[in-house]
């Protein structure tokens, strides 16, 4: 049962987030009968909401999403440093983690390069690309200058995009995340690679500075 559920939720992500029931059963090669109980069980939780004849993925499991911090103070850190990147550059700006053998995006900003790759929480990228090699330290030695442990590509993963990704620190100096830009502009990447790099450092500075992640308080009903 947990299984099936979990697999619902799933084709709800791929579906964009909201489908009808024939659609849901047809992702998940399960009857539409099962599929219709599944779903009203997900219901009495709050994991999916109901509008219609439709279904989305439901406000309680967001709050428990947010619950999962790849690294303590990582997502908060960023927040800032995210936005001043995109005002700065018109990229898209993410911040990604090493999971599952992916470099997976925790954090994000989305920019210019938006018609060709949508920049979303939770889509991650192989490691052969910029961030990808920042995350697995394959990054190729003074590929960026004078921008340390930088990795610069234009158009090697996905034709017309350009990205820049160094990394990001934690308190023993080991790279927990890699900040990176995308562009279309490869006359503008080192500029971009440039306001990425101090957006990692402020986000390192942060995680050096802080202490133990701080508790969330319960959910407030009003």
């Amino acid at each position: 049962m947990i299984e099936g559920a979990f697999a619902l939720l799933e084709a709800l992500r791929r579906c964009g987030g909201e489908a009808g029931l024939t659609e849901i059963a047809s992702a998940c090669a399960l009857p539409k009968g099962s599929a219709h109980r599944l779903l009203e069980q997900l219901l009495l939780v709050g994991a999916v909401e109901r509008r219609g004849s439709r279904y989305r993925v439901g406000s309680q499991l967001y709050r428990l999403g947010q619950a999962w911090e790849p690294h303590p103070g990582l997502r908060v850190a960023a927040r800032h440093p995210l936005h001043r990147l995109r005002a700065a550059t018109g990229a898209s700006a993410l911040l990604t983690v090493l999971h599952d053998g992916r470099a997976l995006t925790v954090a994000s900003v989305p920019g210019e390069v938006e018609p060709l790759v949508p920049v979303r929480n939770g889509m991650s990228f192989l490691l052969d690309t910029a961030a990808g090699q920042v995350l697995s330290d394959r990054g190729r030695a003074g590929s960026a200058g004078r921008l340390p442990g930088a990795v610069l590509e234009c158009a090697e993963v996905m034709d017309g995009v350009c990205c820049a990704a160094l990394p990001v620190r934690g308190r023993d100096d080991r790279t927990v995340a890699a900040m990176a830009v995308m562009t279309l502009s490869a006359q503008g990447l080192q500029r971009a690679a440039q306001e990425a790099a101090r957006a990692a450092a402020a986000v390192t500075a942060a995680l050096v500075r802080a202490g133990a992640s701080p508790r969330l308080p319960p959910v407030l009903h009003y």
